[in-house]
Formats: structure tokens, sequence, C-alpha cells
């Protein structure tokens, strides 16, 4: 193999998997090649079929699933491999890093008996106490503290951070001379997300390898990849270094993924810029650009046949017939959207929700057989917080802090062990079971996973339908308040009888939305509630709660770890550590004058979607890490 050519090349692939609709082509016609040291970012929404091109590199696609074209690993050819031949490759020429650490390591394995594993297999005559100190320098290269013992450890006794940490350096184990990393940064506190960035740039410099990242977030993008491959309805629509990707990006569909982002490093914007409608079905595909029915910029010509990917200039292709005008504009002249700052004040006349000095603890035990009492956890010390009709009060922090626990304790309607609870007024441990249902309906919840929260099994009318039912309501009432509600959140009354898994993720949590909004409460207490969608799904969501709260005078409690949602949607921050609120503020004057030293990490560890200036902050992220 000479030095130019590439590690990975892959032309002209299609994988299809059968279905009872027809047949779905996942991937058509995907044409890349990636050089070794450098960094390819394939980015896109879900279903574009940028984690299927991936696995079907590694041989790790089902049954079903018929491949064809070509994929070169180091000039050899993958394609018709049996999956004895691909076994020895997975691991040693090409490594995985997955999504979920969890699921990718063995849970009744100690960590480190699973990297010196993944050694021996691929070098056999490696000794098992050779393996086991390899397993450890290993641990110590991607920064486990006291590697040797923490070697002993299972994975569930690690935090997730720490357990993608393990991943990465099983990656890295045997020197492959290719990295594939799906999403490996996603649901993880943005502090954690850097630290693991910055630990694929250690193992891409001290492998040498070639690096496929595979992720939505394009701020993560912006720190970590070298050029930018844009995927939509199973093919690649824009390809570029990340420095143009980013300065002049030419299909419509790229300038609404990174116009849908909201900008921490920047005053709040008044709207986001969603990309309405959603992708089409992979089966039967119509003739024309796939992405015409959602484009501002279609013109007839567009539905003729389908653009190929051109070049725009030196480096930069577009499957765009109108790339000379989108190059041209910004997001919201294309989407037509005024992106202007200044948001209206909110009404901080009433206090609606009050919590006075709250402490919550959690008892710790030693033994399996027999259990006993080993002492105490104490997370939550003694936080305090009022939330006002029609403004935003958002809690964020790391995994651990105490956030989420300072939600349950509210929603509990429990006596705390310490301190106290009002809503509207009204201390709900104090109450009657009948007035404590009664005040219920004046707080609501909206989860993080809207899948997770909604009953398969039932039509989302009658999901958004039950709160109305428990509270009395006749059949009359609750149908005309099921399309009302539905109408809100913008989805069409026409779709009631439809279920859950018949709806894409954006539109199960404007279920979940119009669910809460079902008892017209004055409180929506929301659980990281964009954290599992796309980009551009998500600037939707967060535009509706926008309307929601202008309209309706509601008032949130915010939990998330997206600093730039929170910079977007919030008037008020907590920041949250070890239980405490170490900084709390109005959110313009925390992000643009932070003076507690996490705070400051906090912010310098966001990813933005500006290639020059995320380059300088990771320096500053690591810096402002040390000193927490």
């Amino acid at each position: 193999m000479t030095d130019d050519t590439p590690v990975l090349a892959v032309s002209d692939l299609q994988v299809t998997f059968p279905s009872e609709e027809g047949t779905v082509t996942a991937v058509r016609g995907l044409d890349y090649q990636v050089a070794r040291g450098e960094v390819l970012a394939i980015v896109g929404e879900s279903g574009s079929g940028k984690s299927v091109s991936s696995l079907a590199v590694m041989g790790l696609l089902p049954d079903t699933a018929r491949v064809s074209g070509s994929i070169e690993l180091n000039g050899r050819q993958l394609l018709g491999l049996s999956d004895r031949e691909m076994s020895s490759e997975r691991g040693r020429t090409v490594a995985m890093i997955s999504q979920d650490p969890l699921t990718a390591l063995t849970p009744i394995y100690r960590v480190g008996d699973q990297i010196a594993e993944a050694l021996r297999i691929h070098q056999p005559d490696l000794s098992r106490a050779d393996a086991q100190d390899r397993a450890v320098e290993l641990l110590e290269t991607v920064g486990i503290p006291d590697a040797r013992s923490r070697s002993r450890s299972y994975p569930h006794e690690f935090s997730g951070g720490m357990r993608q940490r393990v991943v990465i350096a099983m990656a890295i184990a045997n020197d492959p001379d290719l990295i594939i990393a799906d999403e490996p940064t996603t649901a993880l506190d943005v502090t954690v997300q850097a630290q693991v960035l910055d630990l694929l740039r250690t193992a891409r410099d001290v492998t040498g390898a070639a690096v496929v990242f595979i992720t939505h977030d394009l701020g993560v993008v912006a720190g970590v990849a070298d050029r930018v491959m844009v995927m939509y309805a199973g093919r690649a629509v824009e390809t570029a270094p990340v420095d143009v990707l980013f300065d002049e990006p030419a299909m419509p569909y790229t300038v609404g993924l990174l116009g849908s982002i909201p900008r921490p490093d920047r005053p709040a914007q008044r709207r986001l810029i969603p990309i309405e409608g959603t992708p089409p079905a992979l089966v039967d595909m119509p003739t024309g650009c796939p992405f015409a029915p959602r484009c501002p910029m279609h013109v007839d010509a567009c539905d003729a046949t389908e653009p190929p990917l051109a070049e725009v200039t030196p480096g930069h292709r577009a499957a765009c017939i109108r790339a000379d005008t989108a190059v041209e504009r910004s997001a919201a002249e294309v989407f037509d959207v005024d992106d202007t700052t200044g948001a209206a004040e909110p009404d901080s006349s009433e206090v609606v929700l009050s919590v006075r000095d709250l402490h919550k603890s959690y008892p710790l035990f030693r033994g399996s057989v027999l259990r006993r009492r080993a002492g105490t956890f104490a997370a939550v010390k003694g936080v305090s917080f009022d939330v006002r009709a029609g403004s935003t009060l958002a809690i964020v922090g790391e995994s651990g802090c105490g956030k989420s626990t300072t939600l349950l304790q509210i929603m509990d309607f429990a006596r705390p062990e310490q301190g106290s609870v009002e809503i509207r007024g009204q201390r709900p441990y104090e109450l009657s079971r009948a007035d404590q249902r009664a005040l219920r309906a004046h707080i609501q919840i909206v989860f993080q996973d809207p899948m997770a929260s909604l009953d398969p099994r039932i039509p989302v009318g009658e999901i958004i339908a039950e709160p109305l039912r428990i509270r009395g309501a006749d059949a009359g009432e609750r149908a005309r308040r099921v399309r009302e509600l539905m109408d809100t959140v913008g989805l069409r009354p026409a779709l009631a009888d439809r279920y859950p898994a018949q709806f894409s993720g954006g539109q199960r949590q404007r279920v979940g939305i119009a669910r809460a909004l079902a008892t017209k409460p004055s409180i929506l207490v929301l659980d990281e509630p964009v954290s599992a969608l796309d980009v551009s799904i998500q600037a939707g969501v967060l535009n509706l709660l926008q309307d929601l709260q202008a309209e309706l005078g509601l008032a949130y409690l915010f939990v998330s770890h997206d600093l730039g949602v929170v910079r977007h949607l919030a008037d008020e921050v907590a920041v949250m550590r070890d239980g405490v609120f170490v900084e709390k503020g109005p959110t313009e004057t925390v992000f643009s004058a932070p003076r507690d030293t996490y705070t400051k990490a906090l912010l310098a560890a966001i990813p933005i979607p500006d290639p020059a200036r995320q380059r300088e902050r990771i320096t500053e992220a690591a810096e402002l890490a040390q000193q927490i």
C-alpha cells in the first residue's frame, strides 16, 4: 500500500432491507474515502443512512441486509468476506466505538479482562500477564485514575464517561488503521463530552488511524473533523472541508441543520430555524431531489431528476441545482425566519413555584446477601429558588449533581427531609388527597424520552385524553379538547387514532407536551425534553415551547445538560454541583460573566458550530477542567 492510498475507500455502496411495504434502500450509491490520520464526520438526521453505511464497513448488518458496491480497507475488498474473515479484521485493522458504552461492554467481566481479551484475540503470542499489563497501560492512556485497581472493576461501577473511555481503550488496543465512532458523545455531559473528544484526538494521534465520526451534533463536528459528509435519504448531499462547510454551506439541507442549532456563544435568538416536514420513506422514492418537499428554495426543476453531487468549489460538492444561490444566503434568509435577538421580558410578578432549603439523602448499603447500612449519601443539600409565571428557570450541571432528584422531590408531593416546596402558594404534602389531585393539575412534567413515556398500545388521542378522563370529563369534552391540544402543538387532529410508533421522535414529544397541557397547568417541568431529538426537530420543539409560554403564560422548570438549549430558552440559570447551587442568576449574566470556576468550565466545554473558535476553546476547556 502506498502512502497516498486511502485507508478506507467506499464506492457505489448500496444497502437494502426487505419490509412489509417493499424494499427499503437505506444507502444509495455512497462514495467516500478516508486518508490515514484524517477525521471524516458523517452527519445527518436519523434515518439518513450514516450508521447503516458504517455497519456495512464493519460487516455487522443483519443477514436480511443486501449490500453491493465496494468497500476497500487498505486496498483489501471487504465485501464478500466470510464472517470468520471479517472477525479477524474487526478489532485489529478496524475498530468501532459505539453510542452506548454500557451495552458495548459485557457486564459480568471486569473491564481489564475485556481489554486483555481484545488484545489476546489478535495477538495470540501475548501472555495473559502481559495482556493485563497492557490493559492497564491503555486505561492510563485514556485517563482512568488508579488504572491498575480500576481494571478490576465491572462496567456498572463506572460512570457513563468512564465507560466510554474503556471502550476507546479497547478500540485502540491493537493499533487499528480505521476507527469508526458512532455517536460516541450522545447523552454525555458537556465536560465529559469534551474529555471524550480529546481522547479521540489522542487515539488518532497515537495510532495514526483514519477516523469516521458519526454524529448529528454539528457543534461537535466543528472541533473534531477535517472533512464533513452530509447525508440525506441514504446518500451524500454535500461534502467539504470542515471550515468551508460551516462558512459556505451550499445545500439548503445543510443550511437548515446549521441554522437549527442554538448558539451558546451568542445572545439568544428569537426563533430557531427548524426544517419542516420529515425525511422521505426509502421505499419507491419519487424522482427528483428527495429534499424538495421540505426545501424552501424548491422550484419545478427540482422534481425532474435527482441532482448529482457536483463541484461547487474545489473540494466542495453539493447535490443541489440551486447551490450557487444557497451559498450566498443565511439560514434565516433561506427559511424565511426572523431570528433576531431581543426576546420579550417575562411577566415575573407571580411566584408559582417556591423551593426553600430543600434536602434529600439516600441510605448506602454494603453486602449483597446480608445488606447493612453503611452511611448516607446527600444528593441535594439546601437548594432554594423561585419560578415565576411566564418565565423559565433552568437547572444545569453534570450527571449526579442532584438536578433530577430536585425535580422528583417537587413532583412527588411528599414531605421533604428538610425545607419546603410550595406550588401556587400551597404545600402539597399538607393537603388531603383530593386537594393534592386538584393541585396536581397545575404542575405537569415532560420527560426526556418521548417513546418511553407514551404507552405504545394506546392511540395518541387516548393518551392525550387520559388526564381529562381521570378528572371526570365526558367523552364529548375529551374529544374536543384533544383536537384543540393537537392543533396547539402542531399536530393534525386527524392523526389522533394513530399509535406512538407511527410518529417521528419530534412528533412524539409534541404528543407528550399536549398531554401535559391537557389539565391547563401553570407550571411545566421539562426533564431534558429535546436531548433525544435531531437538531432540526429539536428546533421546532423549542420554538413550540416558546410559543406556548408566550400564549399561555406557562412557567417552566427546565433541566438540561445542553447549555446551548439553556441559553436559548431560559430566563434564569442555576448551576448545580454536588447537590448545591454554585452559581445562580439571569441567563445572559451567567453566560457572559460567569464567576464560579465550575460554571466557566461548563461553558468552555460547550461545542459551538464554528471550527476556528471551537479549536481555540479546546485548550481553554482543558485548562479549566484541571481546576475543578
